[in-house]
């Protein structure tokens, strides 16, 4: 069966923010759809329809959140993933850090990580600030590699995302919203094993 024949790739995207009008949110859409036009099929999701307590061993021993149970289903039913991450105070956001820590946790059964093992991801940011979200990929390339994802090199780090969008969530700048596209693509042709 050539590349050509095979099923289309199943990606997970999301962003790592719940504000509703956050730059990462349109950020990811715009990389979801350079997915989409390479061929991959995409299931955009909002962590804010996913609410989750903060982990807790103990939280956890009376019954898993029936969100964390929904959200760990989308990974396992996801050959990639395509995640977009905001900077807060020089590091990913709580509510996506937690949530990857929900997932992460083994059901009866399973083997360990079995939510992330064999996966490839593909990480962007959007952040006001000049540092365009660096550490924050930083630090989500880190936890990814570390539950076993292997995590694409291409990305795209936007600075000062308060006017980098035109009101229909497009990049005003040409070359970036190219980039964005891009990172999406390279995602699907990976996971297609062009």
């Amino acid at each position: 069966m050539s590349s050509t024949d095979s099923p289309a790739p199943r990606i997970l995207a999301f962003a790592g923010s719940l504000r509703r009008d956050s730059f990462n949110k349109k950020l990811v859409r715009l990389a979801a759809r350079g997915a989409e036009q390479a061929g991959a099929m995409v299931t955009l999701v909002d962590l804010a329809d996913y609410p989750l307590p903060v982990f807790d061993e103990d939280l956890e021993a009376r019954g898993t959140p029936e969100s964390a149970t929904r959200l760990k289903r989308l990974f396992l039913d996801h050959q990639g993933l395509l995640i977009a991450t905001p900077e807060y105070n020089g590091s990913l956001p709580a509510a996506l850090k937690n949530a990857l820590d929900w997932v992460s946790r083994r059901a009866e059964g399973e083997p360990r990580l079995a939510a992330f093992q064999g996966k490839t991801a593909a990480v962007v940011s959007a952040s006001t600030g000049v540092f365009a979200g660096v550490r924050s990929q930083h630090h989500l390339r880190a936890i990814l590699n570390h539950v076993g994802v292997n995590v694409l090199g291409q990305t795209v780090m936007l600075g000062e995302a308060g006017s980098a969008f035109d009101p229909q969530g497009e990049l005003l700048d040409a070359d970036t919203q190219a980039r964005t596209l891009a990172v999406g693509s390279a995602l699907a042709r990976v996971l297609r094993k062009d």
